[in-house]
């Protein structure tokens, strides 16, 4: 039986039992939506790297002591280990009082894709993905988050409820009372968020 089509509850329980091939499936089959909750939060590609690596090292470990427990949302729960580790990576900043302003770590004008005909749509494009960035960061903390559950990492409302832990009705609210204060902060800013 080929592991991709195996649930992650039966994954767990074969890696458990010596089968070191499903926690590669584990990991493989939900990176994408780890590493863009961490991306998104920490908005620095080491950073998010460091946390990544860091969240599944945590992951299996928990998986070898047996501290996971079987309540069919694997994915919730890694999610919540990475968000523990990102607010521990901000607690350590602000410690350490180290600041930085740089959102990008590549030249923007160096880089190919610019050297054909679409430079300003890419141009625009990014600034429009830069200023929503901007406005989900203005969120309530409530809010953002269930923001970049839903939009970035691509979980359901289900899924957003379980993960923190409030009803369904309250994070449907919580997003949509995300989206009325993102409406009002572009009339306040008088943003054009329009693409080409």
């Amino acid at each position: 039986m080929e592991l991709e089509k195996i649930s992650d509850q039966e994954l767990v329980e074969r890696y458990r039992k010596g089968c070191q091939a499903s926690i590669e499936a584990l990991i493989l089959r939900h990176k994408d939506k780890v590493y863009s909750y961490i991306l998104m939060t920490v908005k620095n590609t080491a950073i998010a790297e460091d946390i990544f690596q860091e969240t599944f090292m945590k992951v299996i470990r928990s998986l070898d002591s047996g501290r996971y427990q079987e309540n069919g949302r694997f994915l919730s729960w890694v999610i919540r280990i990475a968000h523990n580790l990102i607010i521990d990576h901000f607690r350590k900043q602000n410690q350490m009082s180290l600041s930085s302003n740089d959102e990008y770590e590549s030249d923007l004008f160096n880089n190919a894709r610019f050297s054909g005909p679409t430079v300003e749509d890419d141009l625009v494009r990014e600034q429009v993905h830069r200023d929503v960035r901007r406005l989900v960061d203005r969120l309530p903390p409530e809010q953002r988050e269930v923001v970049i559950l839903r939009h970035y990492v691509g979980l359901s409302f289900k899924e957003i409820a379980a993960h923190t832990g409030v009803s369904i009705n309250t994070a449907l609210g919580r997003m949509r009372y995300a989206l009325i204060n993102m409406r009002k902060m572009i009339r306040e800013t008088d943003l054009n968020l329009t693409l080409k």
